[in-house]
């Protein structure tokens, strides 16, 4: 019996899962990527079973923003320029709180302020101490894969040992027209700069051609990093291939869950770990990013959240030819079986753990920032998500752990 997926996105023909669409997806297809001859910091022993236990007692918690151009106290959209700023006050304070992970997304629209990850991220780095700092995502498909390297290995310098990249397709295309590509080649971009970016982690010399890029002979690339690993997820968004390609490659998987029941993703988590199976490869980290907001009470979290979300939603829906949003959809989406990860803390950490515990998670990333969503609300929310929601999905998560 064939699975079924929770949407449709580019599938190849002789794909057995499922049939081929007609549309590419626009999610993110994101994932990291390990060398050969990496061994996890965590020692995988036992059955597969104790193997799949074993992330949910250490699960991770992270935030991204997109750096959402937002509202200031006169109603009026603030600057780029105070955006950006911003989002390094909000990175201070999560890494204050003892999070895990701060990421942020590539963008080269007006309604969004980071169009250079790299760039924030190292004004983050030497502001904060221990959280680790990467993209979400870092759009590989038009961009050089040498220069990613080289910005994320400095980075990676400069925060001593603390970057990450989760590398994808990414859900817009405005980066495709701006730097001379042409969309045409939309799968063949990706899939040659995956290849070579996977050769360039292995950190030596590289030899490789291709159609979209001049070719490296035995070519070395610098600064390489101090541990001789790069942290580097691939993310997923919707397609059954992406999650075979991340298996294939040994890349980590990052799913991108923004809508529908986050329990329809298991198929893909089934067709993770049996692809790693087929390629002789252990288990490897899955984490999951959706959007969230947090308040005292589950009325003022989506009172603060409805009009700025709901505006954002319609603002991209209108070049997709999305409906627009009911907040009858708005409130099924923030209900028990939705994707929105808004609420109190006691309502947001009861769903990151239904869905830690569904899929299998080592990471749950919740993106903070929604549309026109104000700083302050934002920091508040943050301040919630690592004082109150981390402690308690830790408490659960390690309960079901003793317990299982």
């Amino acid at each position: 019996m064939g699975r079924s997926f929770p949407c449709t996105a580019y599938v190849p023909q002789s794909f057995p899962l499922h049939t081929r669409p007609k549309e590419i997806s626009y999610l993110s297809n994101a994932a990291p990527w390990l060398p050969r001859g990496y061994r996890p910091t965590t020692e995988w022993r036992g059955t597969f079973d104790e193997q799949m236990r074993a992330p949910l007692a250490h699960l991770e918690l992270g935030l991204d923003t997109f750096g959402d151009v937002t509202l200031g106290p006169d109603g009026q959209p603030l600057s780029h320029a105070e955006v950006l700023r911003n989002v390094v006050a909000e990175a201070e304070l999560a890494d204050r709180l003892g999070l895990h992970f701060f990421g942020v997304g590539e963008h080269h629209r007006s309604d969004f302020a980071v169009s250079a990850p790299e760039v924030l991220l190292g004004a983050i780095a030497g502001r904060t101490t221990n959280i680790r700092l990467g993209s979400a995502v870092t759009v590989l498909s038009s961009d050089d894969p040498v220069r990613v390297f080289q910005r994320f290995s400095t980075l990676d310098a400069v925060s001593k040992g603390r970057a990450e990249v989760i590398i994808g397709r990414g859900s817009f295309t405005e980066s495709f027209p701006l730097f001379g590509l042409d969309l045409s080649q939309y799968d063949v971009l990706f899939n040659e700069r995956l290849a070579l970016f996977a050769e360039l982690l292995k950190e030596g010399p590289v030899t490789w051609s291709g159609r979209t890029r001049g070719a490296l002979n035995d070519q070395r690339v610098y600064p390489p990093t101090e541990s001789g690993h790069l942290r580097t997820w691939i993310g997923v968004g919707g397609t059954p291939a992406s999650v075979v390609r991340a298996a294939r490659y040994g890349f980590p998987l990052m799913l991108a869950i923004i809508g529908g029941d986050p329990r329809a993703f298991a198929p893909y988590v089934e067709l993770y770990h049996q692809s790693l199976a087929e390629a002789g490869r252990g288990p490897l980290p899955i984490g999951a990013h959706s959007p969230g907001h947090i308040a005292d009470t589950d009325e003022q979290a989506r009172q603060e959240l409805w009009p700025h979300y709901a505006a954002m939603h319609d603002r991209i829906g209108a070049e997709r030819g999305w409906p627009p949003l009911t907040r009858a959809g708005f409130e099924q989406s923030a209900g028990p079986n939705g994707a929105l990860c808004v609420g109190s803390p006691a309502t947001v950490a009861a769903k990151i753990v239904r869905t830690a515990k569904a899929l299998r998670l080592s990471r749950f990333d919740m993106k903070y920032s929604a549309g026109t969503l104000p700083h302050p609300l934002m920091m508040r929310s943050i301040e919630l998500y690592g004082s109150q929601v981390a402690p308690m999905v830790r408490e659960a998560m390690q309960a079901d752990v003793t317990t299982s």
